[in-house]
């Protein structure tokens, strides 16, 4: 046995043990998280002997004698101290990094008071943070030092009654101090552990399935395969073609397809009996190029087609004329928390906690493989570890779901962070075709986009993400010409579905290195070309809709020139991207407000996952009321108490939600001249708001494809070395709700899309990943730049306020306007993401 110190006392422990298992599974000190069970995401940190280390690569064998300490043990003093300073800074989105990351800022103020930011930058650097971009934590971490070094409490402020107040987050104490509950920090009594069996070959045929080894093991209690799925074997978002189990006789299509599933009474039994499950195949050769994959009948999911004026016309009359073919890299979302799921019975109920992007899809999906009626379902959602698009399709929840239908006790199932990699869908790899053309004064004259973008095994989301890459390919100019079409196709590679952006970040980046090559033959500069080309109010975009009065990317335009102007190598891009589903589909947000034991309760379905959805509500309804976001809460989201609102998805939630809960709040304002809160008691008011929109195909003239966009335009710097060392990023976000939680989401987007920029990419081989967590290629917090954010607040709508979506467009002009200052920088144009030839990427890029 060995023999050490958790928080002050003391415990012995199995040799050969590992130290994260033991202080999870055992002390359950839930605080210490398990991100990547590799060494690198750091979620993973604990203190021993005062130092910062990584518990999830470590035995317990090692600290014989030593002392470690989590969250949990920090004195009262700290714990306030920390909490609050990064609840304060903004330094909290999807949590769950948090507490990592104050265990290795208190081993580095422990030791250095006062540290510089790039003394602090480094102290962190073993812990990834995929929200935040890191500039609110090391703001967090300096006003710890202050608080610290003058031995004073950080106070929380009173979130006052106004919209455009930075107010602290309802849920970042709890998420700083690792109180807050995630999914696989949930433990119950006679839990058991599901694994599941993956085929690992991209193209065969299931020849057969031989289980009665596994269950024979002791310990395994249920082993799952396609024979078992009471309900329906596939499902999906769009189109239900993803199986729940290969059944035999079927064809795998990609190697994270699911063949057999185990429910046992520990982990190690379930990955065990997995191991014994015999499943023969007859391997087949797997299609994982795109364009070859076209050639083969049945492989095209969808097609996309926008055509405006007469763009061959329009190109045989223009003067310049640019033609150039990109590429783009898959990418892994790379969130922090990996997927996991819980299901259990609660009376007659089976009930599910999920980490998703909506527990209405989830209810829904769940229903249809179990076979059951929606009122024998539950879906209630927990703290969510990031998703930026990832956590849309179902991973683990129908798994767990399944286990304890036959077990008939809770049964969790959490992804490894292989077989996360392995299965949720990714960014679409893309090959875009773009020719663009202006006249001599240089105004574009047309566009002409070509898209293939290969979507993987399953369709997932794919054909809605191709439609947004084809009709935000011409970006927020006014070019009267164009014609767009792309290819959504499967192949044998992982599925692509929802990321960050949803398909706009790869026409943005091939879009705009055109528009600099236009810029240069036209000899306009790239500032004045974007200006003189960009969209008004009054103009019409690419797909036909009108912009409205708060079209504002000029006013974004305006915020960086300087900034441009100012440095020898600068870039810049334009983006611009839509606020709801739109295109014609049901976009509705909803909300039910009670008033209860004196207070008034938020209800609605719609999922936080780390965007600080909660505060943002609670601040709008605190608005309209006039009282004190104390004095209202948001509900945990709860399929059997709360309105549908629809997925957190396309940069929807505040908006569509925010304005069903104004409407909401409305009634009950009205109420409230007539009665006071505590005789209303128990009502309920309702909320809702719907996005009327045309469909993509629309024959109108002008057809309304979306409610409403966004607009941004950054500038990145390079410095003499080839590094970045700023990005400058403006923002039209219709008006700003909550400012700090604005530039927050701006950070982190800025910093994910460097990545995707620089150095982000996912290698296969003949269809099977070879890329690890630590290979992804993710920045570190000593590797991020200055970012300098711009809020153009220009919306005098009454719909939530003005305000408009943020979460995506952050990201989708960084890579276009790193690539034009490098071009700056070498004089080398590059056409395919990440950029090579960079000091982040020492590819060698051609001239």
């Amino acid at each position: 046995m060995v023999s050490f110190k958790v928080n002050g006392r003391t415990v012995s422990v199995k040799e050969g043990t590992n130290l994260l298992k033991f202080l999870r599974e055992e002390e359950r000190l839930t605080s210490v998280k398990n991100g990547c069970a590799s060494g690198v995401c750091g979620s993973c940190t604990v203190l021993i002997d005062g130092k910062a280390a990584r518990s999830c690569t470590l035995k317990v064998d090692k600290i014989q004698g030593r002392e470690v300490l989590t969250m949990e043990g920090l004195s009262r003093f700290e714990r306030e101290m920390y909490s609050n300073a990064f609840a304060e800074a903004g330094a909290v989105q999807c949590g769950f990094c948090t507490p990592g990351m104050v265990l290795a800022s208190k081993a580095l103020l422990d030791t250095n008071p006062e540290p510089s930011e790039e003394e602090i930058r480094k102290a962190i650097r073993n812990n990834i943070c995929r929200c935040t971009g890191y500039v609110k934590i090391v703001k967090a971490i300096r006003l710890a030092a202050e608080a610290l070094k003058e031995s004073k409490h950080i106070s929380l402020n009173t979130c006052s009654s106004n919209i455009g107040q930075n107010w602290r987050r309802v849920d970042a104490v709890s998420k700083a101090l690792g109180e807050a509950v995630y999914c696989d920090d949930v433990f119950m009594d006679n839990m058991l552990y599901v694994s599941v069996l993956r085929a690992m070959k991209p193209k065969a045929k299931l020849l057969s399935i031989d289980t009665t080894a596994a269950r024979a093991l002791e310990g395994v209690e249920a082993v799952l395969t396609a024979a078992d799925v009471p309900g329906e074997n596939y499902q999906g978002y769009i189109y239900k073609d993803w199986p729940t189990f290969v059944p035999v006789g079927e064809i795998t299509r990609y190697a994270g397809d699911a063949v057999a599933a185990v429910a046992a009474r520990s982990k190690e039994t379930a990955e065990a009996a997995i191991r014994l499950i015999e499943a023969r195949y007859e391997e087949l050769e797997p299609v994982t190029d795109a364009a070859r994959a076209m050639e083969i009948e049945g492989n095209i999911l969808s097609r996309t087609y926008v055509r405006r004026g007469d763009p061959e016309k329009a190109q045989a009359e223009s003067k310049y004329v640019v033609r150039n073919t990109y590429r783009t890299s898959p990418l892994d979302h790379a969130f922090i928390e990996p997927e996991s799921a819980t299901a259990f019975y609660d009376g007659d109920i089976l009930t599910v906690y999920a980490a998703t992007q909506s527990i209405t899809h989830d209810h829904h999906e769940i229903c249809r493989v179990l076979g059951l009626p929606h009122d024998k379902v539950r879906v209630i959602l927990q703290n969510v570890g990031g998703a930026f698009g990832g956590k849309e399709d179902l991973s683990v929840q129908h798994y767990a779901a399944l286990a304890a239908y036959y077990t008939r006790k809770p049964c969790k199932y959490t992804f490894t962070r292989e077989e996360s990699l392995l299965c949720h869908p990714k960014r679409h790899g893309m090959e875009l075709e773009v020719a663009t053309g202006c006249d001599e004064q240089g105004k574009l004259t047309f566009m002409t986009v070509r898209i293939i973008a290969d979507t993987g095994a399953y369709a997932s989301l794919g054909t809605a993400v191709l439609e947004r890459a084809c009709t935000h390919a011409c970006g927020p100019y006014s070019i009267p010409n164009v014609e767009l079409e792309g290819f959504c196709v499967y192949t044998n590679n992982p599925p692509a579905g929802a990321f960050r952006g949803f398909g706009v970040p790869q026409s943005n980046f091939a879009g705009e290195a055109n528009m600099d090559q236009l810029a240069d033959l036209a000899g306009v500069d790239r500032w004045e070309f974007r200006y003189m080309n960009a969209v008004e109010p009054g103009m019409v975009l690419a797909n036909g809709q009108v912009c409205g009065d708060d079209t504002a990317v000029k006013e974004t335009l305006l915020a960086v020139k300087d900034e441009y102007y100012n440095n020898k190598y600068a870039g810049i891009a334009c983006a611009f991207k839509n606020t709801g589903i739109g295109v014609g589909l049901p976009d509705i947000g909803r909300c039910r407000i009670r008033v209860k034991n004196g207070k008034v309760v938020v209800y609605s379905a719609a999922s936080c996952i780390g965007q600080g959805l909660a505060t943002i509500m609670i601040q709008i309804v605190s608005e309209t009321l006039g009282i004190e976001g104390d004095n209202i809460i948001f509900n945990q989201q709860d399929s059997s108490l709360c309105p549908d609102s629809g997925a957190t998805t396309a940069s929807r939630q505040t908006l569509f939600t925010g304005e069903a809960c104004r409407r909401a709040a409305l009634k009950l304002k009205k109420a409230l001249s007539l009665k006071t809160l505590e005789e209303l008691e128990g009502q309920d008011f309702e909320g809702e708001f719907s996005g009327i929109t045309d469909p993509i195909n629309s024959d109108k003239e002008n057809p309304v494809s979306h409610v409403a966009y966004s607009y941004a335009t950054h500038v990145a710097v390079l410095n003499d070395e080839g590094r970045v060392s700023k990005i400058m990023a403006a923002h039209d976000i219709g008006r700003a709700i909550n400012p700090m939680n604005i530039e927050g989401q701006v950070e982190g987007g800025v910093v994910m899309g460097l990545g995707s920029a620089l150095r982000e990419k996912l290698v296969y081989d003949k269809g099977v990943l070879k890329s690890g967590f630590g290979t992804l290629g993710l920045l570190r917090s000593n590797e991020i730049p200055e970012i300098e954010v711009k809020i153009i607040e220009k919306n005098q709508s009454e719909l939530a306020y003005g305000a408009k979506g943020i979460g995506e467009i952050s990201l989708i002009p960084v890579a276009a306007a790193v690539a034009s200052a490098y071009e700056r920088f070498d004089g080398i144009r590059r056409f395919e993401l990440p950029l090579e030839g960079t000091p982040y990427n020492r590819k060698k890029a051609e001239k």
